[in-house]
């Protein structure tokens, strides 16, 4: 098995996006895929869907049965498909995500035995109402052809019916708990406390670039799906509160009337509404005193709907206004376990979250009527929902916060392709939440804690481009690759092209992306676009080539009119930075240079220095862009010949 995982590795790490040209030439390398994607008419290069643009779509119509501490969870689904491709589809590719968790799946970590289950059992299986045997893969996991009786031509649509149950994993305590609870993704945090996440069988994407998605899900890259319509419905015992992707339909029959006004309350209030606290949820008097409540969630257009459950959660609500022009709030709410410390500021942390990201960057108002934050089983992003890991320090929870929320607009309101380019919705996010941090900067500090990891990783794998298809292991290489390059490269964008002008063409991005599947072609060519820029000296720079940080004085002369300082640009990414001056006399100036600098000159650049006053030390600062190494950053008068 890990014999052919290999060949499969080698295959499309042949494959991987090169610059054919030198790092700064003024085309952007596309595979052969993307070109006849372009020339198909459904990419353009003005950077807005193609005219012949499309997508497919399914309604899906979902009942989950929950019963804690009973881990066995069973389902049953009616999955409406419209096929919107010219294209006639034979057969259709299924995403079975619990079958990760199977001992024979591909794990690019070690699997604890205790997460490990038996994946995903289908129970029945029907194509429009014709009852069809389901044959299990057999080289693979977590995904599963359908050959159709009677071809799905382009316009028309299938119904899929489907039951099938699985096991949660178990509470996993084991060592390392963070990094494997990351690839988890989903599972118990207690015995009555679930996050229960890519629990369904759903259609795979088709799309124009790629046709089926067909990535085998390890653990490390994440998500690539439709945009979808919901029904989401949780059969629960009593006692248990749910909270899901989307808006609750039946408040008023599974919540006691006093607690639903008070959720009520809560989606017109500035102040945080205590709904569950230890002293209620002791009495047991919240939910309807049923047997079971079957809550009902409705979410459309979304990629995904997750749920978290528990019996002993406080649940606070509030909202915010998102749209300051026409006073449209969302609902804001937060889940957590009374005795977790910095828990409790939990919903203000969303509340200040959506706020920003609707006034400052990206400045589109949050486009969904909730966001629901968890102290859940690790730190994921789901459409309208953000688990918070366990046992995370009380200064990370609001960088964590911050970071899942901005999820939002990258991959859920555009519809990234993660599996693939994970820095595409990875680098937003750390780029956010580096911005919107002004109080406490844990997410600069953790950048930069990440830029050290990959400027001293000299693996081969930490120097491929970002741009390249994302099969890294869930190491420093993909780290480097999803997350710190690109949010390094976006703060840089954001001081080429100023404020205003970055501001207007990402907002331009989503403007014309939302609700779609942009790759990265479509965000290079809108940004280019919008700002009148051609800006591929500075793509081919950052996310074609195999760059990194690093900038040295190479020499240094004494002029007519003061000095002329010769910067080599030695790893190659387009940065700016500050020339630090010391004057014999005491005195200090700085000059500050843009990324701009590099496009006409990529390997040197020439700094003028004038002055009638004797420098007796420079010093290159790239701020949080930091230096691979520092060795050549400091110029001394001593080196003057």
């Amino acid at each position: 098995m890990w014999s052919q995982f290999n060949l499969k590795a080698i295959i499309q790490i042949a494959t991987i996006i090169l610059i054919s040209t030198g790092s700064h030439a003024q085309s952007l390398y596309r595979p052969r895929n993307v070109k006849v994607a372009f020339e198909n008419g459904t990419r353009s290069m003005n950077g807005n869907p193609g005219p012949h643009y499309w997508q497919n779509l399914s309604n899906y119509d979902i009942s989950l049965t929950v019963a804690p501490p009973d881990r066995t969870i069973k389902g049953s689904e009616e999955i409406t498909y419209f096929n919107e491709s010219p294209d006639t589809l034979k057969t259709i590719t299924f995403r079975l995500l619990k079958n990760f968790f199977m001992p024979e799946a591909i794990h690019f970590i070690s699997m604890d035995s205790s997460v490990l289950t038996s994946g995903v059992h289908i129970d029945k299986f029907a194509i429009n109402g014709v009852v069809s045997s389901w044959q299990a893969p057999s080289d693979h996991f977590t995904w599963q052809d359908v050959d159709l009786a009677h071809p799905l031509l382009p316009g028309d649509t299938i119904r899929f019916s489907i039951q099938w149950h699985f096991d949660i994993s178990s509470v996993f305590n084991g060592p390392d708990r963070t990094k494997r609870s990351a690839v988890l993704r989903s599972g118990m945090a207690d015995s009555t406390t679930w996050s229960v996440a890519y629990f369904y069988p759903r259609i795979a994407v088709y799309d124009d670039v790629t046709a089926w998605d067909k990535l085998e899900f390890t653990g490390a890259q994440e998500f690539y799906n439709d945009f979808n319509n919901y029904i989401l419905k949780i059969n629960a015992p009593a006692n248990y509160i749910v909270w899901a992707t989307g808006t609750l339909q039946n408040p008023d029959e599974v919540l006691q009337p006093h607690y639903a006004q008070l959720l009520k309350k809560s989606m017109t209030s500035d102040e945080v509404i205590h709904i569950a606290t230890p002293d209620n949820l002791k009495r047991k008097n919240i939910t309807t005193q049923t047997k079971t409540n079957t809550w009902i969630w409705k979410a459309n257009d979304v990629t995904d709907v997750a749920l978290f459950i528990s019996d002993h959660y406080n649940w606070d609500a509030t909202s915010v206004i998102v749209d300051k022009n026409t006073g449209r709030r969302s609902s804001v709410q937060a889940a957590y376990n009374d005795a977790s410390p910095g828990f409790h500021q939990l919903a203000t942390i969303g509340q200040n979250a959506l706020s920003q990201l609707s006034q400052n960057l990206p400045g589109t108002p949050y486009p969904y009527p909730k966001m629901t934050v968890v102290e859940g089983f690790s730190g994921m992003e789901y459409p309208m929902m953000a688990n918070v890991g366990l046992n995370i320090a009380e200064e990370k929870i609001a960088s964590e916060t911050n970071h899942e929320i901005a999820h939002t607009y990258f991959p859920f309101y555009m519809g990234i392709d993660e599996s693939r380019y994970g820095f595409m919705d990875e680098g937003w996010a750390t780029f956010f939440t580096e911005v919107m941090e002004t109080r406490m900067p844990v997410m600069k500090r953790q950048l930069a804690s990440w830029t050290k990891l990959w400027l001293g990783n000299l693996t081969q794998r930490s120097q491929l481009p970002v741009a390249s298809i994302a099969i890294q292991p869930l190491e420093i290489p993909y780290l480097s690759n999803a997350y710190v390059k690109p949010a390094l490269a976006y703060l840089a964008l954001k001081e080429l092209l100023g404020d205003q002008l970055f501001k207007k063409c990402l907002q331009g991005y989503i403007a014309r992306w939302h609700g779609k599947h942009p790759i990265p072609w479509d965000f290079f060519n809108v940004f280019n676009n919008i700002s009148g820029k051609n800006l591929n000296w500075f793509w081919n720079s950052w996310f074609f080539s195999h760059g990194y940080d690093d900038l040295g004085i190479e020499k240094v002369v004494k002029t007519p009119t003061g000095y002329s300082v010769t910067i080599k640009n030695v790893g190659g990414f387009d940065i700016p930075f500050d020339l630090k001056i010391n004057y014999a006399d005491g005195s200090k100036e700085n000059i500050h240079k843009s990324p701009v600098v590099w496009k006409d000159n990529p390997e040197h650049i020439l700094v003028n220095v004038k002055t009638n006053r004797k420098i007796s030390s420079l010093t290159i600062d790239n701020g949080i862009w930091m230096d691979a190494s520092e060795k050549d950053n400091v110029w001394r008068e001593s080196n003057l010949k």
